[in-house]
């Protein structure tokens, strides 16, 4: 089923739209929120919440893409989950590793983000320095920071070598977070 027919049974209030919106996406939301997350308990629990805050917000919400609006909140739900639950021994050891390499100062950008969603200029200093980027690098940062990949499993799925994922990324977070003291947003 298209995105449009989906959000078409939402503004319908039709709960059909959940049960569709759950068939296309729960495997994609599931496998951010599990990144994340290391119990199996949690990612469904934040799934349910996911389903539910979409039939919320649509409508009035029309969001243009469905699934990376899906993704933002999920995304969301996991890492406020993580936070709730204070204890690295539960969290997903590759979650953490992950928002380590940022940095603390990057981070804290970063986590600004998400607490003020209307931060207009960070995001878009950081929509402007992924824009500057080679495709390659753009997709290894995205696929790490966003969807909190493993570095070997972003290396096997674009054929390069670890090695080469992780020169590409300490680059960048290098590059990151000069953009970002330059325009005073550090």
């Amino acid at each position: 089923m298209e995105d449009q027919q989906i959000i078409d049974l939402f503004f319908a209030r039709s709960e059909e739209g959940i049960l569709r919106l759950q068939e296309q996406y729960k495997a994609y939301c599931g496998k951010i929120a599990g990144q994340i997350l290391s119990q199996k308990e949690d990612v469904e629990e934040i799934l349910n919440d996911t389903w539910l805050s979409v039939w919320n917000a649509i409508p009035p919400e029309k969001p243009l893409f469905l699934k990376a609006y899906c993704a933002k909140i999920v995304r969301n739900f996991a890492i406020n989950r993580l936070k709730m639950l204070h204890a690295k021994k539960r969290a997903g050891n590759d979650f953490i590793e992950s928002i380590d390499e940022l940095g603390e100062d990057i981070q804290l950008s970063i986590n600004n983000v998400e607490e003020h969603i209307n931060e207009d200029a960070l995001v878009a200093a950081i929509n402007a320095f992924l824009g500057e980027q080679k495709k390659e690098s753009r997709v290894f940062f995205i696929r790490r920071y966003f969807y909190h990949e493993e570095i070997k499993e972003i290396a096997e799925r674009f054929n390069a070598s670890e090695s080469k994922v992780k020169v590409s990324l300490y680059r960048m977070r290098d590059a990151l977070k000069k953009k970002l003291e330059k325009e005073g947003l550090l």
